[in-house]
């Protein structure tokens, strides 16, 4: 058998969780909350299935979950959606990447993506016989360079993949970026797929950019949001793609063969759930107090956290504390120290190595202070 990605290894999430549950040690590589969810989604998913919801929902997901999203977007992002014709629920955000870069991408096709960049953009770009090119964001900032991204784009060029907050990095784009992507879909045939999964995770009063947010990039861009990372419930996977009704209807032609719906019970538990706006509004209060708790924590070790404005990950450059390379030094990490995380050189074509870790803090807060405990050992 020939493979179709003969690159492509074990994702890195599961090696170092697997590591992780082998060494006994603390994981904060994969990005998942250690803490219950709130007891009434429980409840209004227990009563779901127990009413009878547990059938084939529509393709296009619940009309009552996709009215409950377009009401977001109205109230946080001032934009009005159709929910009939530019929502559709998915089983989780990694398909709806799937299914938009399907729909978009043609063999030949260039798609441009920013490393640190997550591990499912190119494999999906490969199998649609798409070709990645992948430009360095700036270190330690993680922001976009201006121009090699306009020196990247020629007329092979098809799509552009955002993600912001961006996950490992934490950063934000910028209005400039957003000035400049408005530039660019003016001047060239190039769509936008923008991975917002923590859309609702921004601290410091700093503002998240949404393609929801302009006229000129939403129609030209699929917008991709997660249930998982905004409510605690990664293992639900249900997500949901915003997008014009022209991509949309494009986007739901690969989305019906992929998993054609998803999970009726939790469609159901969330359209109630989300008519309390404010649990949405609080996220990244709440997510900030961890990321101070756990900045708190472990001054005084050797890492040194780089900035930090979105998302439920930090990253610390551990330079002062060893030479290793990252994914030897977080090998090491997790069976000497016990405590499990993720080296950012993965997310890069190249291997890219800076000498930083991604360690996430959407855990309890004594899980943060006993990773804590044993950072501070690290010599």
């Amino acid at each position: 058998m020939i493979s179709k990605l003969p690159d492509l290894e074990t994702t890195i999430f599961s090696v170092m969780s697997k590591l992780a549950s082998e060494n006994n040690a603390i994981n904060l590589s994969q990005g998942f909350p250690d803490f219950k969810i709130d007891p009434e989604l429980s409840e209004l998913i227990y009563k779901a299935s127990t009413e009878g919801h547990n059938q084939y929902a529509l393709m296009s997901g619940m009309k009552s979950l996709r009215d409950g999203i377009s009401d977001v977007i109205k109230n946080i992002y001032n934009r009005e959606v159709d929910p009939d014709s530019e929502i559709t629920i998915t089983s989780g955000a990694t398909e709806a990447l799937y299914a938009a870069i399907s729909a978009v991408v043609s063999p030949g096709d260039e798609v441009i993506m920013f490393d640190p960049a997550y591990d499912s953009y190119e494999p999906a770009v490969k199998l649609n016989q798409g070709i990645p090119v992948r430009i360095p964001l700036t270190f330690p900032e993680y922001k976009i360079d201006h121009e090699k991204l306009l020196t990247a784009i020629n007329k092979k060029t098809k799509l552009i993949i955002l993600n912001t907050p961006n996950n490992p990095a934490g950063s934000l784009i910028s209005k400039e970026d957003i000035e400049l992507l408005k530039e660019i879909v003016s001047k060239h045939d190039i769509y936008i797929i923008s991975d917002e999964v923590y859309e609702h995770i921004v601290f410091d009063n700093e503002k998240h950019y949404s393609m929801l947010t302009e006229d000129e990039l939403y129609k030209r861009s699929f917008v991709i949001s997660s249930f998982g990372k905004t409510f605690h419930i990664t293992g639900w996977k249900v997500g949901y793609c915003t997008a014009p009704a022209e991509l949309t209807s494009e986007f739901r032609k690969i989305h019906q063969f992929l998993t054609f719906s998803t999970s009726t019970p939790s469609q159901f538990a969330l359209s109630e759930y989300i008519k309390n706006i404010d649990r949405i509004k609080q996220l990244g209060k709440f997510y900030q107090s961890k990321r101070d708790l756990f900045l708190e924590l472990i001054n005084g070790t050797g890492f040194k956290p780089l900035g930090c404005s979105g998302t439920y990950f930090q990253l610390l450059d551990y330079s002062d504390l060893t030479d290793e390379n990252d994914y030897d030094f977080a090998v090491r990490l997790t069976k000497e120290f016990k405590v499990a995380s993720i080296p950012v050189s993965v997310f890069y074509q190249n291997n890219t190595d800076n000498k930083v870790l991604r360690f996430c803090f959407a855990k309890e807060d004594e899980t943060l202070r006993q990773a804590a405990e044993l950072l501070k050992t690290v010599k």
